[in-house]
């Protein structure tokens, strides 16, 4: 017997036949012995659809209001599980965030969990064997009382968070597809399911465009080396045993438990990326705190940034990337600042992806980047820009080549092989 904390996300219970299909996994679980919490998602669409309102009340809403309009989905979904659970014989209760609590910053779309307290759920564990139903996305400002979301995705930081508060054994992610792939199927056929893989590579898969996970929640999972198991929630429940050693899916882990590791775990892209470059800069120190203090100031990441010194070093370029969505931010903010900066123009590309690849084994192998530039020249790619850490490093390339730069660093480190 242990303690689990499941969760569900919107396309594992778009309706009440998925819904269903979620409480026997769940009654499973419960069977087996386990004391378990959920946490879901709002359905499938849902939440888009309660984005979609309150832009339609007003453009420039209120984001307090706006998070106890969009936190309503998963509160739909938690109360439902718990119908379906007590339907079939097993004692469910459903908790909005609130309940809990689980406390967080007042960043409303955006907040930060700061703290849970799980006693009370430890407690009907122990007593009742009272199965927890928990609204994903959402917490509470304790100054205010107000309900905050935790931005897209959030549900997975939900969810490792009350796995750590509850001191669980492992948290399953139940989603649409069967695991962590060393890329995107739909990219390159011979993409593979990993059983295993480390917290900081999937840390950095998840930052760097796959869409499995949401960051927040790797990064919490190693915090509290909490094991995250990814999942699939359209696996009949009945062909599972929960007392298999690890059932279909991938385990994330510490690098500790994985036996092997490659040097290159997988690949991750973004298409959602831009490029801005500003020439002609004089070069002399502060120049770069010109350009990137205003954009920090506006809230713009920025990724990849490159700097040119001109031969005779009296000018200088810069280029950066930042997400597609703040292109235009980005670019104004910059054109703004164009007298403090002193630029000479200011060139940009939307049309532009950046690859990455991602591997713990690279501490110890050295040229791994060069056989991709080798094998993206091989292709005729031409790589814009270039930026590496200890174990992953990303190239930007024009975006009409995404899809054959994947599939050749793909063959080109193994990961095609079975």
């Amino acid at each position: 017997m242990g303690r689990l904390v499941m969760k569900f996300g919107g396309t594992s219970v778009a309706n009440l036949d998925r819904i269903r299909n979620v409480a026997r996994h769940v009654k499973r679980e419960v069977d087996a012995g386990h004391d378990v919490a959920v946490v879901v998602s709002a359905m499938a669409g849902k939440t888009n659809e309660l984005v979609e309102w309150c832009r339609n009340a007003s453009p420039m809403h209120d984001a307090r209001e706006y998070d106890a309009v969009v936190a309503s989905g998963e509160q739909v979904t938690s109360g439902l599980l718990a119908i379906v659970l007590q339907g079939i014989g097993i004692q469910a209760r459903s908790w909005q965030g609130w309940q809990i609590p689980i406390l967080t910053s007042d960043a409303h779309a955006s907040a930060r969990i700061l703290e849970i307290d799980g006693r009370e759920l430890i407690h009907r564990f122990e007593d009742r064997k009272e199965v927890a139903v928990i609204a994903g996305f959402q917490g509470i400002f304790p100054a205010t009382g107000r309900i905050t979301t935790l931005g897209r995705g959030g549900s997975d930081t939900s969810a490792v968070a009350i796995a750590a508060a509850i001191r669980a054994d492992r948290c399953d992610i139940y989603t649409d597809v069967d695991g962590v792939y060393t890329t995107d199927p739909r990219v390159v056929s011979k993409a593979r399911r990993l059983d295993k893989i480390a917290f900081e590579d999937m840390l950095e898969l998840a930052s760097q465009g796959a869409k499995v996970l949401q960051v927040r929640s790797v990064e919490l999972g190693m915090v509290h080396n909490m094991p995250i198991f990814v999942r699939s929630s359209f696996d009949r429940p009945e062909d599972i045993d929960p007392h298999a050693n690890q059932p279909p899916g991938t385990l994330i882990c510490s690098e500790e438990q994985i036996m092997e590791s490659h040097v290159v775990t997988g690949i991750a892209f973004s298409k959602d990326e831009a490029q801005i470059s500003v020439r002609q800069l004089e070069d002399k120190p502060g120049v770069a705190a010109s350009i990137f203090g205003p954009l920090a100031e506006a809230n713009i990441n920025v990724d990849m940034i490159v700097q040119n010194v001109s031969e005779d070093g009296k000018t200088t370029d810069l280029t950066f990337t930042v997400p597609a969505a703040d292109y235009g931010r980005a670019r104004e903010t910059i054109t703004r600042a164009k007298a403090a900066i002193g630029y000479a123009r200011m060139d940009t590309a939307t049309d532009v992806a950046k690859i990455s690849v991602i591997g713990s084994g690279m501490r110890s192998h050295a040229g791994v980047a060069a056989q991709a530039f080798s094998a993206l020249a091989t292709r005729n790619i031409n790589i814009r820009a270039i930026t590496t850490s200890e174990i992953k490093f990303s190239v930007l390339i024009d975006a009409v080549y995404t899809e054959l730069a994947v599939r050749t660093l793909h063959t080109l480190y193994g990961l095609d092989q079975v």
